[in-house]
């Protein structure tokens, strides 16, 4: 059983992490490279609730694991550090996929009309500049529990 939490913690870690490096350095930018604006905000808008879904499911995954492995492991420190990494990992992304990200898809069909007020523009901007700090901090706490989780020999 222990095995099978390991490889699920594993994986949940990989595809948590390769899903936030591949949207952010390389979906996000080629699709805005390659659409106007308006399209490409629709396009990338269209992946973000999948997106969030994913990491919920990673997130959860992750956070279990490391519980699991706090309790069995040798170095229970850094397990203890792990569950606190992947929780605020988990808040972030719920945060930003349940809060932030429906209110930036109500604001979004607004942002290109003639009649955008300044007020739609700056709520936008705030919003995005928000998710895309969140996003970064959750692939940094990705990183680090990554490393911790290299280090750890046996969990």
């Amino acid at each position: 059983m222990l095995s099978l939490m390991k490889w699920l913690y594993l994986m949940a870690l990989i595809v948590w992490l390769g899903e936030v490096i591949f949207f952010s350095f390389v979906t996000a930018p080629a699709i805005f490279a390659t659409f106007p604006r308006p399209e490409a905000g629709l396009a990338v808008g269209a992946i973000f609730p999948t997106y969030y879904r994913i990491g919920y499911g990673c997130g959860v995954i992750l956070l279990i694991g490391a519980i699991v492995f706090t309790r069995t492991a040798v170095a229970r420190g850094w397990w203890a550090v792990n569950i606190v990494l992947a929780a605020l990992m988990l808040a972030l992304t719920l945060y930003a996929g349940v809060v932030i990200q429906p209110r930036a898809a109500a604001l979004r069909p607004q942002l290109h009309e003639p009649t955008a007020t300044a007020a739609v523009k700056d709520e936008f901007s705030r919003l995005h500049r928000l998710a895309v700090v969140l996003n970064g901090i959750v692939l940094l706490c990705g990183l680090a529990v990554s490393a911790i989780t290299a280090s750890s020999v046996r969990p």
